[in-house]
């Protein structure tokens, strides 16, 4: 109370504290409308929040505003009010992460091709010892790519738990603007099983294509070749 906050070329001073009862207003700072209206130079409303009876006012709160030619506006819950505005927003980050996310999954392909093609360059011996007493290429085939499976396994789970310790529960907040007005975004990161688990199965696959052409190599080796090498 009585702190005073500086936002542009305006200060504000803190005269009370109110709660809307977890909404997002909680995160708001809240003044007289035509005082803010003079002090950023506006002359119009971007949004206007009003408490209905029940949800199922919304309809008819809609059906009312559509009747009055001059108003151009639309109503919705304040859920899907927020949705849209970070909407644009969301879209950025999920091509971001997208993004980055290829160009780290096309490394990790290349290191597991180097992982394997070292692997099998440093077992020739024991896999052409295993070709001459009876197991078949596929055998070969099947047991170089098991153990590239179990190398990205064993790395995506060091990473979702690294990823857990590191951010689960915190919280992330940045400024995005929508529809002429400046809005704070929280994000809550939550590393759940669902994401483990799609990580686990991004990393089998990047697995299975790192260690697929290695093991092709190794069943291809003429035994008589290998064994030369001892």
């Amino acid at each position: 109370m009585g702190r005073r906050i500086r936002f542009d070329e305006n200060e504000w001073t803190v005269v009370g504290a109110v709660s809307s009862g977890g909404g997002a207003h909680d995160s708001e700072l809240l003044a007289d409308a035509d005082t803010v209206l003079s002090a950023y130079h506006r002359t119009t409303f971007n949004s206007v929040t009003v408490r209905l009876d029940s949800p199922g006012a919304l309809a008819a709160l809609n059906k009312g505003v559509s009747k009055d030619s001059t108003l151009q506006v639309s109503a919705r819950t304040e859920t899907q009010y927020y949705e849209q505005q970070s909407q644009t927003f969301a879209k950025l980050l999920a091509f971001i992460a997208y993004f980055v996310g290829a160009i780290m999954a096309i490394g990790a392909v290349f290191a597991a091709l180097n992982t394997m093609y070292s692997a099998v360059a440093s077992r020739a011996v024991e896999i052409a010892t295993l070709r001459a007493i009876g197991f078949g290429a596929t055998a070969v085939v099947a047991s170089v790519i098991v153990e590239a499976l179990l190398l990205a396994m064993i790395g995506a789970a060091i990473g979702a738990a690294a990823a857990w310790i590191a951010f689960d529960g915190n919280t992330v907040g940045t400024i995005s603007g929508g529809n002429n007005d400046l809005a704070q975004v929280i994000f809550h990161l939550r590393i759940g099983p669902g994401l483990i688990a799609t990580g686990m199965l991004w990393a089998c696959v990047v697995g299975l294509i790192g260690g697929f052409a290695p093991a092709l190599r190794a069943a291809r080796v003429p035994v008589a070749t290998a064994l030369r090498a001892v």
